[in-house]
């Protein structure tokens, strides 16, 4: 028996390949299939399954591709119902693969068709517990997602993830290796751990959901503090339950090459937007008129989700040589999939060709630090709303990223502000909607919160609750 945890540290997903004696089996696959198939052919074992712990809000999964590729089925827990040929699993149902089994647990919560899979080994031991987003590590799902297509609550969802966690989770041996589908930087939970394996033994003494002493209690304390979903959420599930173009088909379309000619005649269309890849100390620099700054090197998926509101937007991007596979890809894990093409030899052939490009007001720590002595500009800070909480620079306003497009309407265009996050990343994509929208009145800070720390700005950790609200 093997178990391999295949985690993506851009999604904080982890996806599981699982053999046994010739026979495998792939629990929440990524949207991209190549690399599942180089393996079980590696491996020389046969697909028999593909268990699904629910249908995913925050990823595209690559259930679909990856049947049609094996003929392996697709096995969700009970409630589930899809536009596609699966398997709704009843509750405590067994799948045999090789010398092992896996059990179906239904545990309703997180959404009506929630599902964990128990693997039972060679011996007849519980084994490992593949949790899905119904436990995860330091925290358990957020009950408001399925709430209008449940018809309930998030209360009433909530209350059956209880039912679920301490009737059917809690009693399970302690020795049980905990295997969830996401991590810290998820957004399907509030409060999760960086590591992404544990015991279960260990998380029930430390996992405060269930460490609650009744329902009522455990109801509000996963109910407190939710922050809205992000936009892309509700058209991820749907692709989940109704499908979607293939993968291969979707890099085909992305990896056309366009010269800067037809680069920039493919710009002119209204409806279309450049996303810039690059790092923001490049694209601060220089870069093509109107782009979004979203770089590769950071969380860059999550972050288109999160920003723009329609998976079907036409995009163009702009990365280094050789990234182009790498970005059509990660895009195409949240569901945008219409990338209609990449400029050809990356910006540089934008500056060969002797085309228009623009800037940001960047400025150092330093410089800063020198300004705000002389006058009395605003200064945003785009960190979450913890961050902002734990220190940050004195009567600063927080204006967390994910919110930009609510609160980019209150911005005062002719008085000037200053912008920053923790260290460059997320400022630069503030920075860059903002000038695509036409504001100019601002500094964006090199280095973020990081380099001011280093300053003598006076700091607190005060938390103004008019300076978190829409008050400028």
């Amino acid at each position: 028996m093997q178990i391999e945890q295949i985690y993506t540290g851009c999604l904080a997903q982890g996806a599981y390949y699982i053999t046994s004696n010739g026979e495998a089996a792939i629990i929440d696959p990524l949207r991209e299939t190549q690399p599942y198939i180089d393996r079980l052919q590696k491996d020389n074992v046969s697909l028999k399954y593909i268990f699904e712990t629910h249908f995913h809000a925050d990823f595209v999964s690559g259930h679909l591709d990856l049947a049609k590729k094996t003929g392996a089925p697709i096995i969700y827990g009970p409630n589930a119902t899809c536009e596609f040929e699966c398997v709704s699993a009843k509750d405590n149902q067994i799948f045999e693969l090789g010398k092992i089994k896996i059990k179906v647990l239904h545990t309703p919560g997180h959404t009506m068709e929630s599902t964990c899979f128990l693997l039972i080994d060679e011996n007849g031991k519980d084994t490992a517990l593949f949790s899905g987003d119904t436990l995860f590590l330091g925290d358990v799902g957020r009950p408001d997602l399925a709430q209008k297509a449940a018809d309930m609550s998030q209360e009433d969802l909530a209350g059956l993830l209880y039912e679920s966690l301490y009737n059917k989770i809690m009693p399970l041996a302690d020795d049980i290796i905990v295997y969830p589908a996401h991590g810290a930087g998820s957004a399907c939970g509030k409060n999760m751990m960086k590591e992404t394996v544990d015991t279960l033994g260990n998380q029930k003494k430390i996992n405060y959901a269930l460490n609650q002493p009744d329902k009522q209690s455990f109801i509000k304390a996963v109910t407190e503090g939710l922050l809205p979903p992000p936009a892309y959420f509700g058209m991820n599930v749907a692709m989940n339950k109704k499908g979607y173009s293939s993968f291969d088909e979707v890099l085909h379309q992305g990896m056309i090459a366009l010269p800067a000619e037809a680069f920039e005649t493919a710009a002119e269309s209204t409806d279309t937007l450049i996303i810039d890849g690059r790092n923001d100390k490049e694209f601060a620099r220089s870069f093509i008129p109107q782009s979004v700054n979203i770089g590769l090197s950071g969380d860059f998926a999550p972050w288109i989700g999160t920003l723009i509101a329609d998976v079907k937007q036409p995009i163009l991007l702009v990365v280094e040589e050789g990234k182009e596979k790498e970005a059509v890809t990660r895009l195409s894990r949240v569901g945008f999939d219409n990338v209609i093409g990449y400029l050809e030899g990356g910006f540089a052939s934008w500056l060969k060709a002797g085309k228009e490009t623009d800037s940001i007001n960047r400025i150092t720590a330093e410089q800063f630090s020198l300004k705000i002595k002389e006058n009395e500009s605003k200064i945003i800070d785009v960190r979450k709303e913890s961050e902002y909480a734990a220190e940050h620079v004195e009567n600063a306003y927080s204006k967390p990223l994910a919110y930009i497009n609510e609160w980019i309407r209150d911005i005062n265009p002719k008085e000037h502000f200053y912008l920053h996050c923790a260290g460059g990343y997320r400022s630069m994509i503030a920075a860059s909607i903002l000038q695509a929208r036409g504001y100019r009145n601002f500094s964006e800070i090199e280095g973020g919160y990081n380099a001011i720390s280093k300053t003598d700005i006076p700091k607190t950790d005060f938390v103004c609750q008019s300076k978190i609200l829409n008050q400028f």
